[in-house]
């Protein structure tokens, strides 16, 4: 694992353990005008992260979830160059609720592109990495899917049925192909557990960039196949966006292959 994935991994690591951690079981969420929600960890983690990376890269600025969306454009320009993509609590519904299950997400954009990626899981104490055409790493170790499966029904996935176009979700029932589904409310962290193996397929109809710009480079570096579209069955999705996408993945070429050719038949798939 490299230096700066290393540095990240403690970075994340020590926010969860100082601004996220302390303040679980005891949050006071709020709605945003989007309907989502915040909390008080959402906040002091964000400006935890800035800090320490105005500190240690002084010329990278930060895009944060928790920004106004004038400020996340301006940001999102300077991509080309180089800027940081932050979910500070990545499953705040979940956290504000209590259920295990969220995350910290950090992302380095540039050339248009994620080139590093780094999130941190504080209740299972996991940290996820990978640099672009080097390698994922869970805890320093490299992972790698090995995967003969081929077939969709001998798989479980992770399916976010909130977004989905509603004439599909009929198929996301009994008609499904799938050996079984489960839907966890942390997109990064659903990321990072197809590339560590534990789901073979995901579909979610619409991330923002910060949700998918770490884990997906993650897995896809552990060797995964995704693809994001946008929204209610348009076409590929290229570049980097504020504009929410939806995701198509899977452990292995044969299973992405499978699944892309099965949504694309449903009423509002990719066609």
């Amino acid at each position: 694992m490299t230096p700066d994935l290393d540095r990240l991994c403690s970075l994340l690591r020590s926010v969860a353990e100082t601004e996220i951690m302390p303040r679980f079981q005891h949050a006071a969420p709020r709605s945003k005008a989007d309907g989502s929600l915040v909390t008080e960890a959402d906040l002091a983690a964000q400006q935890r992260v800035c800090d320490e990376l105005g500190r240690i890269w002084p010329d990278i600025p930060v895009l944060g979830e928790e920004m106004t969306l004038k400020v996340q454009q301006q940001r999102l320009d300077d991509a080309d160059i180089g800027v940081w993509c932050l979910d500070p609590l990545d499953g705040t519904s979940n956290y504000a609720y209590g259920f295990p299950y969220f995350c910290v997400s950090l992302a380095l954009l540039r050339g248009g592109k994620p080139v590093l990626g780094c999130i941190f899981d504080p209740v299972h104490n996991e940290c996820f990495c990978a640099e672009r055409g080097v390698g994922a790493f869970r805890d320093g170790e490299p992972l790698r899917l090995i995967s003969e499966r081929t077939e969709l029904r001998e798989c479980l996935a992770i399916v976010d049925l909130k977004r989905l176009p509603k004439e599909d979700l009929p198929s996301m029932g009994g008609q499904s192909p799938f050996r079984s589904q489960r839907n966890l409310g942390s997109v990064a962290l659903d990321w990072c557990w197809l590339a560590a193996g534990r789901i073979q397929l995901y579909l979610h109809g619409g991330q923002k960039l910060w949700d998918y710009a770490a884990g997906q480079l993650i897995a896809s570096e552990a060797g995964a196949k995704s693809r994001l579209f946008a929204r209610n069955g348009g076409g590929p999705a290229e570049g980097l966006s504020l504009d929410p996408r939806m995701a198509i993945a899977a452990e292995n070429e044969a299973l992405f292959g499978r699944l892309l050719d099965w949504w694309s038949k449903l009423p509002h798939g990719t066609g």
